[in-house]
């Protein structure tokens, strides 16, 4: 009897594209050194040919349901017990949904799933799979994060196999995977963090999640520019992909959401990092806003929106003559590219020429700013930078610039308006299209509609 022969495929782990041979660059993604070999199963276990269209014996049990038929009741979802953790999942977590949480090697991954699965093992069914630690390391954390540690299922496994059987047996409401990195199938030859283990594993889980409705909480490892490692197949098994940014040097934790089938993309949360494990910024303007007694020139504060909710940030602008050919621009937190198309609108409508000077833009805080709100605040403060004149401490800006100098409105500008006069803020500079009617009590709004008008009504 003959053997089939295994057909192989050789996968870019960078963009998902799939090759017969393998070859140094991916022809997709211009990536090189990416192509992994990967095993592939036989569609068919019997091996035989699928039937044509005339004789397709498929599963005729399936209706189909007319659109307008279709169940409309609301998802039950279940609180992590953090408020900013809800924020960003969308109102809280969906049973049968699969759920990644990716970020920096001591952003706080494992520490915020332990501190969630043990809160919440004190009311509903958890098993807590770690494949990268032990379960005495996992103790250790808890008991020094004061955690109840009660209740909550644990397991030390990497195999994906005893995994599943395991849950078949606890039948749990939640199970946490840390990591999808360390985990293996037994039918796979390739080593566990290879493309084709990733894939499967994640594969299987989910599909585990979604016949027995539990949620699923993946951890997954980040690339060096910050993506998420494995397979880009990956990112579409999944409802939620969740990243947790912040370096090992600061304080605070942002977590952000990239994709969410449940709730809105680019959601932000923030976390504080102490002693206790992360703990919840409630006001994150407020820990944005740590801003020296004198107000020094290239400084200013603007509003952008982060999800559903305005946040308020400083901008820091610092403009110096240079010593190079090449003037510098330098970003930190807004788009690099923006930021020299805001200087070409400065020089051409504003009148200020900053081509032989260094530039250099940072946004307090480690946020980036995603959205164009933030063009005429760079603008403003670079301005100030550049003539050395302090803008006023209790002055906001926000407002899109175009290419021909003119103001354009922003989304919800009402909400940022009254988000700064709850701060204290006495001024504020905005798209004539987004001053309210009525400015709130206490507060001068200035509405414009060129970069001239703003500059003049500094």
């Amino acid at each position: 009897m003959a053997v089939a022969k295994a057909k192989s495929a050789f996968v870019c782990t960078e963009c998902g594209a799939e090759y017969r041979k393998w070859q140094g660059q991916c022809s997709s993604c211009q990536e090189w050194n990416t192509l992994s070999e990967v095993h592939l199963a036989s569609a068919r276990p019997g091996g035989g040919a699928a039937p044509g269209r005339s004789g397709y014996a498929g599963d005729l049990s399936r209706e189909v349901i007319d659109l307008g038929n279709v169940d409309l009741s609301e998802v039950p979802r279940m609180s992590s017990t953090f408020a900013e953790f809800d924020r960003v999942l969308g109102g809280g977590l969906v049973p049968g949904s699969a759920v990644l949480l990716g970020g920096n090697p001591g952003a706080g991954k494992s520490t915020l799933l332990l501190q969630t699965a043990c809160k919440l093992a004190q009311q509903r069914r958890i098993l807590y799979v770690t494949g990268e630690e032990s379960l005495s390391q996992v103790a250790m954390r808890a008991h020094r994060l004061q955690l109840p540690t009660n209740g909550l299922k644990m397991l030390a496994e990497t195999s994906v196999e005893t995994i599943l059987a395991v849950s078949e047996r606890e039948k749990p409401e939640i199970l946490v995977i840390d990591s999808i990195q360390t985990m293996h199938l037994e039918d796979i030859s390739s080593a566990p963090g290879g493309v084709a283990q990733v894939r499967e594993s994640a594969a299987a889980l989910t599909r585990f999640a979604k016949k027995t409705n539990t949620v699923l909480l993946l951890v997954g490892h980040v690339t060096k520019d910050g993506s998420l490692a494995g397979p880009k197949v990956l990112e579409h098994m999944i409802d939620a992909s969740l990243l947790l940014e912040g370096g090992a040097d600061s304080r605070f934790r942002t977590l952000r959401g990239q994709k969410n089938r449940f709730g809105a993309v680019n959601e932000l949360g923030v976390f504080a990092m102490l002693e206790q494990g992360l703990k919840e910024v409630k006001n994150p303007s407020a820990i944005f806003l740590s801003r020296q007694e004198e107000q020094a020139p290239g400084s200013l504060v603007m509003v952008v929106w982060e999800g559903t909710r305005p946040i308020l940030v400083e901008v820091q602008a610092l403009v110096d003559e240079s010593a190079l050919g090449n003037p510098r621009r330098v970003a930190v937190g807004v788009d690099q590219n923006r930021l020299a198309m805001l200087l070409a609108v400065l020089n051409r409508h504003g009148g200020l020429f900053t081509g032989d000077q260094d530039v250099f833009l940072n946004v307090v805080g480690g946020v980036k700013v995603l959205e164009t709100s933030a063009d005429l605040a760079v603008l403003l403060a670079v301005v100030s930078s550049l003539q050395n004149r302090a803008l006023p401490k209790e002055l906001v800006v926000f407002g899109e610039v175009g290419l021909s100098g003119e103001i354009r409105p922003v989304p919800s500008g009402q909400e940022r308006i009254a988000e700064a006069a709850k701060h204290g803020f006495l001024r504020a500079i905005v798209p004539r299209a987004n001053a309210p009617k009525q400015a709130p009590k206490g507060m001068e709004v200035i509405a414009v509609d060129k970069l001239s008008d703003a500059l003049d009504a500094l």
